[in-house]
């Protein structure tokens, strides 16, 4: 028995490393030039300027700070924690938990940067709102003052170039504010094109409206500001109740139990660390239905 153990976990380490190269192989395969004929192909189609003629060299490819914010997000630290864990704990599964992870994180960064979007969205169309309103309020006409505001409030996306061009040569602008309010975080330009439709049609006051719009953006605003706020305890329990597992790790192997041979190489730790995956991935996705639904409300 010692001896077929001993069989296993050769086996276990061999397969462990492994792994260490392939993940070390497919980083020096993104880094070394994957996308190298895509690129200098498009600059040929383009009429760019011909680049070298091989991939780029590995210092610069290692030190330009573009290429890995480009390539690599913080999800990959999932992948190189599973690696660190798998080579610590002599098996192959902490890298599959992490190379499943990626894609997770991913979504989450994804959602992240989307909201983050949003809300720029929404802030621009409240500054063009301001602004807009200042400038009608002074004097200049509709068209040439939706053109400056245009200019001093940049944030609404490739639709913004539409909305411009509308006011410039007469076209239809509430149609063009409604088109570009179709991108999230902007649906406050339909209230924008509602005003303008009813000052040219008949005739109101465009300021006034856009001054009553500005104020119920900024009421809408700072609510879900608020909203964000009291959620904050919610979200950093979530967070430390996720962060505990790992705590209890760290504790057991500052006291020499050696958890990670349990978990890794035992049927009864297999199951358990597999029972406990199944309940912190359920825990944290009602805790995420929980904060988003009082979010939506």
């Amino acid at each position: 028995m010692e001896v077929i153990g001993r069989m296993v976990m050769e086996v276990i380490g061999e397969v462990s490393t492994g792994a260490a190269v392939l993940c070390l192989g497919a980083l020096a395969w993104l880094l070394g030039g994957r996308h190298y004929g895509v690129r200098r192909a498009r600059l040929l189609l383009a009429g760019g300027p011909v680049v070298a003629t091989g991939p780029p060299a590995w210092p610069q490819a290692l030190l330009d700070p573009r290429r890995w914010r480009g390539r690599w997000g913080a999800e990959w630290a999932a992948l190189g924690a599973g690696l660190v864990i798998a080579l610590w704990g002599a098996s192959v599964i902490p890298v599959v938990v992490g190379a499943a992870g990626v894609p997770v994180l991913r979504r989450v960064r994804l959602a992240r940067q989307a909201r983050d979007a949003r809300e720029r969205r929404a802030d621009a169309v409240i500054a063009l709102c301001g602004v807009l309103a200042g400038e009608v309020r002074a004097g200049r006409q509709p068209g040439a003052a939706l053109l400056r505001s245009a200019r001093e409030s940049a944030g609404l996306g490739d639709a913004q170039a539409a909305v411009v061009a509308a006011a410039r040569f007469g076209g239809d602008v509430p149609g063009a504010l409604a088109a570009a309010a179709r991108q999230p975080g902007a649906e406050g330009l339909l209230g924008l094109a509602a005003c303008w439709r009813v000052a040219v049609d008949q005739g109101a006051g465009l300021a006034a409206g856009l001054d009553r719009l500005d104020g119920a953006l900024r009421a809408e605003r700072d609510g879900r500001a608020d909203l964000r706020a009291q959620l904050a305890g919610a979200r950093a329990t979530a967070v430390l109740l996720a962060v505990l597992p790992v705590l209890g790790l760290l504790l057991g192997t500052a006291m020499g139990a050696d958890p990670l041979r349990v978990l890794l190489h035992t049927g009864a730790g297999l199951g358990c660390l597999t029972a406990g995956a199944v309940f912190e991935a359920a825990g944290m996705w009602w805790a995420t239905r929980i904060v988003r639904g009082a979010e939506a409300v």
